[in-house]
């Protein structure tokens, strides 16, 4: 995650190992009492080192817990694009839906990372996060419309949207109600688009 450590140079293996410690602490601090509840003390009693070798590697919290944030997109953004790739059009929009839920079930952290990440940068509609969301689930959906998969009358973009919003919903009931089997709303999804969009 750190292209220079201290001076500039190229951080060293327990440098960058200590980085990723001071990031999964955050992630875990967190998911657990939201972006105000993880001060620089409590990162650093978590990965037990005093406040200053959390400041030698990050100038600020805001820092570090924009790292975590960072390596916990950087990690869902590989996976989907790992699970997409193979599949093109209307498949592509499936793998997206059901890759997408089954990471973020698998790892609750990382999901409520996310939305803390989300809520804190002050992200919403309109904004870069949004529109780097949707435009590749639309560029999909265009794929799929191109090779007759979707009725050409498909607004994209609006799918797009309402699928990432399709997607929160069924994320947000998992972290509620541990029951609730994400697999299946995904499938339930993917079974709605189908009907509605071919």
């Amino acid at each position: 995650m750190a292209a220079t450590g201290r001076g500039g140079r190229r951080p060293t293996i327990t440098e960058q190992a200590r980085r990723s410690q001071f990031i999964e602490v955050t992630i875990e601090l967190v998911a657990r009492r939201g972006s105000a509840g993880a001060s620089l003390s409590q990162i650093a009693e978590a990965a037990g080192v005093s406040k200053a070798a959390v400041l030698y590697h990050f100038p600020t919290k805001n820092a570090v817990v924009e790292a975590a944030y960072e390596s916990v997109i950087h990690a869902l953004v590989e996976h989907v694009e790992a699970a997409v790739a193979a599949h093109e059009g209307a498949s592509a929009v499936e793998a997206y839906i059901r890759s997408l839920v089954a990471y973020l079930r698998a790892r609750p952290d990382h999901a409520r990372m996310l939305i803390a990440g989300i809520i804190g940068r002050g992200d919403g509609p309109g904004e870069a996060s949004s529109q780097s969301r949707w435009q590749p689930v639309a560029a999909f959906v265009d794929a799929a419309k191109t090779a007759g998969t979707y009725r050409a009358q498909v607004d994209s973009r609006a799918t797009a949207v309402i699928v990432n919003g399709a997607i929160d919903g069924i994320v947000a009931q998992g972290l509620d109600d541990p029951d609730f089997d994400t697999a299946h709303a995904a499938d339930e999804l993917v079974k709605m688009l189908n009907e509605a969009l071919r």
